[in-house]
């Protein structure tokens, strides 16, 4: 996991620095590039959390391209990068998780493009909060795990062993389109260079994120979330020539 890593941070500063190159290359003074970490987190049947799967959270790295279209909007492209996994036998409450002991780990790249509203850029001269919505794509690949499922414990009649099989026979996706949705803040440092912040949470149309669905909970899809921190250097000095949206 460590070489993985390690290998991801190193072509992701590789294509950072190639994306700063190129865009100094030529006009770009309405555009930005950032590049930020953090980590993911799975939200779905295979954890009693509210909010996500923190204790099998993973990390991710994030590459975003900016168009300005003025001072306050601006589209942006991102290139996420990260891992999910969530684990039945993390929990002890209720006891049936440990018995049932599905879990799952999947890759994830995803890519997508979003509207971003800096609703106070231009009142508060260091820290600008946002929000953001789109839509993207994402690349998995699901490995599920049912091996040390006790079938004993739930007896051979029951709903979990039913629906076992019916998963066990469906084929798991491979791009799963999301909709990610968010806000953060930023932090301008100088004219270039800024801080960001942010959680994004990914409605997604699928209850086989997990690989698991008739034998866990069919009534409600998987989703997943990010929070990352990261900089964003700007090739235009901030709110300079950025009026009315121009392409």
């Amino acid at each position: 996991m460590k070489s993985v890593l390690k290998k991801t941070v190193a072509v992701a500063v590789i294509v950072f620095g190639n994306t700063l190159y190129v865009f100094s290359q030529i006009d770009v003074s309405k555009y930005e590039v950032g590049l930020s970490g953090g980590v993911m987190v799975y939200q779905g049947d295979l954890t009693p959390e509210r909010f996500g799967a923190y204790k099998t959270m993973k990390p991710q790295l994030a590459l975003h391209i900016y168009r300005k279209l003025n001072s306050s909007f601006s589209l942006r492209f991102n290139v996420n990068r990260g891992r999910l996994k969530g684990d039945d036998a993390k929990y002890s409450n209720p006891d049936w998780r440990q018995q049932r002991n599905f879990n799952f780990t999947s890759s994830v790249t995803e890519l997508s493009v979003q509207g971003v509203w800096s609703f106070l850029e231009n009142k508060a001269p260091r820290f600008s909060p946002y929000v953001f919505a789109g839509a993207g794509i994402s690349f998995l690949n699901i490995k599920r795990d049912y091996s040390n499922y006790n079938a004993a414990y739930f007896g051979e009649t029951s709903d979990v062993g039913a629906g076992l099989a019916t998963d066990a026979a469906t084929s798991l996706p491979k791009v799963l389109a999301v909709a990610p949705v968010g806000a953060g803040v930023r932090y301008f440092l100088n004219d270039r260079f800024s801080l960001i912040g942010e959680t994004s949470y990914r409605l997604s149309f699928t209850d086989y994120l997990d690989g698991f669905s008739k034998s866990a909970n069919a009534a409600k899809k998987d989703h997943y979330l990010s929070h990352s921190v990261g900089v964003v250097y700007s090739f235009n000095k901030k709110n300079k020539g950025l009026g009315c949206p121009k392409f």
